[in-house]
Formats: C-alpha cells, structure tokens, sequence
C-alpha cells in the first residue's frame, strides 16, 4: 500500500498536470514550453517532462507552432459530450411537457454557445432554433449563466469585437454585461429579456457535469408566456437541472 508521500506526490503530478492541460484550453496556436512555464507557475524543466509524458498518451502533440491538446482528449470529451446529452434527454423532456416550452442544452464554445439538444414546445407560437447554431452568449440566458462562472477579466478575454446590438435590449458593452452578470453570480439564474430577439425571453443556469466542458440549459417562451409563468419556468429549470446532475453523478 503506497505510503502518504507517494500519495502526496502522485497528487502533484496530477494537478500539474492538469495545469498544463487548462493553459492549452481554448488556444488558437500552440504554446512553448517557455510559455506554458509562465502560465503555470511551473520549472520549464518540469513542463518539459510533464509534456513528454502526456504526448505519449497522447493527451497533448507537439506542432511546429507550439504545443496543443492532443487527439485523445477530444476522444475523451467526444465520449463525455454524449453521455451528458443522453442522459439530459429524459429530464428536459420532462420538463417541456410540464411547462409546454422549449427547453434547450447548450456548451460554451469561445464567445459563443452552442445548441447540442432541444426539446421543443408543443405549441403552436414557441422559440425553437437549430441544433448545432451558435448563440452568443452575452445576450442570452444559457450564455449569460455560464460567462458567470468566469472572472470579470476571463469574461472581457472572451470577447474579441463590439457586441451586436441584436435587439434594443442588447447589452452593447462589456461595461453593461458585467453589471448584468454581477447581478447573476449570487444564483447562478439568468434571464434575457428580449435581448437576442424581439418578443422572446429565456431563463438560463449552469449544469455541473464533470467535464471539462461548462453546459447550460435554458427555457424560452414568447415575452407574455414567460412573464406570466416567470416564476414557474424558473422553478421547473432548477429541478430539471439538479435532475440532470443527480444522474450523471455530478458534485
């Protein structure tokens, strides 16, 4: 049986390893093992090794630009991706026949959401938008719910051009999300009240998955449907979200 130090130690590796990993995250070009080393507060002689170690699993390549994650980590976060879609399934069906709205499953993707799983309303006026389209998530509930979990300077590094004042309710500033996501922190909930489009209204919070990906779900009505079930929407979305939690073992 391994003694606490040798417990200790394959600890360490791990969280620096794990800190190599996250500097890689969401990088458009590789980094050296120079800058990797500043990130992380690491020896470079330690990325050095840690790098070699992780190539060989196959968890991050070498390129001529830098290092960057490798092949077996998207297969991993493929295999995770599923999961976390079938077994959201059953419980946002759930919640759309309870409340007769579209309830929909998104995953952060640089300054975008993307739209992996919907269930849509049964009624004949709803807000269903495509699978696979990406939202910007400083106007809409899901968005706004996952930027949140962010710092304030994570979430100004998120953004690379002016907002789109989509609607006359858009935040068109950094300024003007941070003040709306400050507001957000305490719950976690979000709302977007005709910000993305005209006569449509979200409620949005976090999935805790334990992935590496950070998930949403949210809830869209037309405006007079969702002001008048504000309340009941937002309650449905917490059980359903604790729901999908509880079932992938989630903490």
């Amino acid at each position: 049986m391994a003694d606490e130090s040798e417990t200790n130690t394959g600890k360490q590796v791990i969280a620096r390893a794990a800190a190599v990993l996250r500097t890689l995250e969401n990088r458009d070009s590789g980094r050296t093992h120079a800058q990797i080393a500043c990130d992380t507060g690491l020896p470079r002689t330690t990325v050095q090794r840690l790098v070699q170690a992780l190539e060989a699993q196959q968890l991050v390549s070498s390129t001529a630009d830098g290092v960057r994650l490798g092949p077996a980590l998207a297969r991993l976060a493929a295999s995770a991706h599923t999961d976390v879609l079938t077994l959201a399934r059953p419980h946002m069906e759930a919640a759309a026949r309870h409340t007769r709205e579209t309830v929909h499953l998104s995953v952060m993707r640089g300054e975008n959401s993307i739209l992996v799983e919907q269930c849509p309303s049964d009624q004949m006026l709803r807000v269903v938008f495509r699978v696979g389209a990406a939202l910007p998530m400083y106007c809409t509930s899901h968005g706004k719910a996952m930027l949140a979990q962010l710092s304030d300077d994570e979430i100004a590094r998120c953004f690379n051009a002016p907002f789109e004042a989509r609607t006359p309710r858009t935040p068109v500033s950094i300024a003007e999300l941070l003040t709306q996501i400050e507001a957000i922190r305490p719950t976690g909930v979000a709302e977007s009240l005709e910000e993305h489009t005209e006569g449509v209204c979200g409620v949005g919070t976090v999935i805790r998955t334990g992935t590496v990906d950070r998930y949403a779900l949210s809830i869209g009505a037309p405006t007079h449907r969702f002001e008048r079930g504000r309340e009941a929407l937002r309650a449905t979305l917490l059980r359903c979200v604790s729901s999908i939690e509880a079932s992938l073992g989630a903490k």
